[in-house]
């Protein structure tokens, strides 16, 4: 329970949370096809791409400060 009053980790989660978003409204654009799927497909890939990157170094981030 100590984790989840450290704001930190609460930064962490949301941007795991942000990049889950941004998948699963990925997903739905490619399920869905049409217009919306060619006006936003690479968009989003990019959106979640640059997520991830944010996600993964706020966690290495996280990991290094917590071990020292």
């Amino acid at each position: 329970m100590r984790m989840l009053q450290d704001p930190f980790f609460i930064l962490v989660a949301v941007a795991c949370l942000a990049v889950a978003a941004i998948l699963l409204l990925g997903i739905g654009g490619f399920a869905r096809g049409g217009a919306f799927n060619r006006m936003h497909a690479n968009r989003i890939m990019r959106y979640r791409i640059i997520g991830q990157a944010v996600a993964v170094a706020l966690i290495l981030l996280f990991v290094y400060v917590r071990r020292m």
